[in-house]
């Protein structure tokens, strides 16, 4: 087997969106869990290889991709969204040359804090992780539950909405809240999603207070949500939850960080679920996570 690690193209996108699917099934079932990824168009992928295309990179043998690695950058942070080697090449060194470079990338871009999100049962990721100086930091909880129970169950508090808007004054409220509670700006992440068909992002107010943002999908996945206080979590995600239910889909989901107990707690009394535990790992220890619920292990 003579392996080759070079820079990802785009047509190499959606044969390695079928690799990364394939990899995180088997590992899901491996555990118990059973099958939880699905094929999806590699859209945030293909936007991050325009904008940073020494981010991803893919290892091969005889024109097939063996093993697939994306990270992308957003000021002094770092961030690896996915590093899958193929389930039947697991344990041969497929993914010792994509680890380095994708390490490379991480150093290039001088960022401070290097950070990902892993399943919590995936020790043998983790191992490598901590060799390379990020450690585990918290869990993550993917939630949910059916449009049915969550109808028949919303109640308390919630927000005014108006739609995000790619302009100058929304753009500069998004930044502010999420170095407030990131301590990162991610206005290029924020235009994607603005400008995404299949997300829809809202501001949201208390009366005549800008409080925070949210997106949801046609799948009912909320995600990110960030608020500026707090006291706003509860109400934000259950604002979220009540136009969740308006998107048809039969169920309603969320990824909620351990650090929020607000978060957790909400989704419990509406009858959300735990379908399976990931877990944050970082150089450093950053943001305020009670007040910030990620997309995906992808796009955090």
């Amino acid at each position: 087997m003579s392996v080759i690690c070079r820079p990802a193209r785009a047509q190499d996108l959606e044969l390695a969106d079928a690799l990364v699917v394939s990899s995180i099934n088997d590992l899901t079932e491996r555990h118990g869990f059973g099958p939880m990824a699905v094929s999806s168009s590699p859209k945030f992928q293909l936007f991050s290889l325009k904008d940073d295309p020494d981010g991803l990179w893919v290892a091969e043998d005889d024109d097939r991709i063996l093993a697939f690695a994306w990270s992308w950058v957003c000021g002094d942070m770092w961030f690896l969204a996915q590093l899958f080697v193929s389930p039947d090449h697991q344990g041969q060194n497929v993914g010792s040359e994509l680890i380095k470079r994708t390490l490379e990338h991480a150093e290039k871009s001088g960022a401070s804090n290097r950070v990902l999100i892993t399943f919590s049962f995936n020790t043998v990721s983790q191992g490598l992780y901590i060799r390379h100086g990020l450690l585990p930091r918290f869990p993550i909880y993917s939630v949910s539950t059916s449009r049915e129970q969550l109808i028949g169950s919303l109640s308390g508090p919630q927000f005014d909405v108006t739609p995000l808007e790619d302009d100058a004054l929304t753009l500069d409220r998004l930044a502010q809240a999420d170095e407030r509670v990131l301590g990162v700006s991610r206005i290029k992440h924020h235009r994607y999603l603005i400008n995404d068909s299949g997300a829809r992002g809202i501001n949201l107010y208390d009366g005549s207070d800008w409080v925070g943002y949210a997106y949801l999908d046609a799948g009912g996945h909320i995600g990110p949500l960030a608020v500026m206080e707090p006291h706003a979590v509860a109400p934000a995600f259950r604002t979220a939850l009540h136009l969740a239910t308006e998107s048809g889909s039969p169920r309603v989901s969320a990824f909620l960080p351990g650090a929020s107990a607000a978060a957790l707690n909400t989704a419990l009394e509406h009858g959300m679920r735990i379908k399976f535990p990931m877990l944050l790992m970082s150089s450093r220890e950053f943001g305020n996570w009670a007040q910030y619920l990620p997309r995906n292990p992808g796009f955090m």
